[in-house]
């Protein structure tokens, strides 16, 4: 199974983008070993839009044509569903127990996600009522992707 994390922008160099790629590389190098074979990032240019639903609209476009084929979307919103680390991992888990070939993450733009994304998603993942720049959250989902897998793979994990 492959994790692929799909998100409107682009992380420029600096201690963001090292962020994110350490905890990529944490989490991919645990992943391997728990049947996660890769974890990808896609980064979908900002639409240059007047409007904002035209600027939803163009992202969606290129959030939608990332999506792998059987893929378990996982839609990232400020209105969505707060899971403990534990039950990501234990998504996670499932995903891969099942035999899904992919679970893709997708972090829409400064205006949000399109409804018909977000509608199409088996889980519509929140980190809480605070408005987080999608720099941050794409940061925050691999820390949490990289957590679930020490999870998975029996690490002791301090909050239990």
């Amino acid at each position: 199974m492959k994790l692929v994390v799909a998100a409107v922008g682009r992380l420029k160099a600096g201690p963001e983008r090292d962020l994110a790629a350490r905890y990529r590389e944490r989490a991919a190098a645990i992943g391997r070993k728990l049947g996660f074979r890769s974890i990808e990032i896609i980064e979908i240019a900002e639409s240059r839009g007047r409007r904002g639903e035209d600027r939803i609209r163009e992202e969606a476009a290129g959030l939608g044509a990332a999506i792998p084929e059987n893929a378990a979307i996982v839609a990232l919103d400020a209105r969505g569903k707060a899971l403990s680390s534990t039950d990501l991992a234990g998504r996670l888990e499932r995903w891969r127990d099942r035999g899904t070939p992919a679970i893709i993450f997708l972090i829409g733009g400064a205006d949000g996600l399109a409804e018909r994304l977000r509608g199409r998603a088996e889980l519509v993942l929140g980190f809480g009522a605070a408005t987080w720049p999608h720099q941050l959250v794409r940061i925050m989902l691999l820390e949490q992707i990289y957590r679930a897998m020490t999870i998975l793979s029996g690490h002791p994990y301090h909050r239990e």
